[in-house]
């Protein structure tokens, strides 16, 4: 089994708009148990911006940079991750987002970022069809490792600057 944890990060929630510094952060992880404790080991870190602009390829629907759409974006990116990387081991995509989650299963009904969360639900159930994959919340800000490493690296690329290596915080890392 393979674990994707995403997270999602805006500089500017209260006053948002299409220019709002939003991104996500994708991190990989193989042999993971789910408890945050540090087992696994990382097979990928990704991360990238919320694209509100329409005539960019990996536009997916988002009106403007916020908290939601980037964890809505970065769902989607695990989701298009997990499309791009074939295996066909079983997936888990755990995320601190409740929001998100819900969304894209169709649990919830959306009553904002409508094309956003039809693009996020239209790319689950291509996935879904695939492969066994299913979400798990996980609490935020309490030191879960994987967790925080994808805050991190969406709290880095909202910023416009690298990530700091994983290596800073455990030797041997890359």
């Amino acid at each position: 089994m393979i674990s994707l944890y995403v997270d999602g990060s805006c500089l500017e929630n209260q006053n948002i708009s299409k220019d709002s510094p939003a991104a996500w952060g994708l991190v990989v992880v193989k042999g993971d148990n789910g408890l945050g404790k540090g087992t696994g080991e990382i097979i990928e870190e990704v991360s990238g911006t919320v694209v509100t602009s329409d005539g960019n390829e990996n536009y997916l629907g988002a009106q403007v940079g916020s908290n939601n759409t980037a964890e809505l974006s970065g769902f989607a990116g695990a989701l298009r991750w997990l499309l791009i990387n074939g295996d066909n081991v079983p997936v888990v995509i755990r995320t601190d987002s409740l929001y998100a989650g819900n969304l894209a299963t169709g649990k919830w009904k959306a009553k904002a970022n409508l094309e956003l969360v039809e693009s996020l639900q239209t790319l689950w159930r291509e996935v879904s069809s695939i492969r066994d994959i299913e979400w798990e919340h996980v609490k935020a800000h309490r030191g879960h490792r994987w967790n925080e490493r994808a805050d991190h690296l969406a709290l880095r690329c909202a910023q416009g600057i690298a990530p700091i290596p994983l290596s800073f915080w455990k030797p041997g890392q890359r």
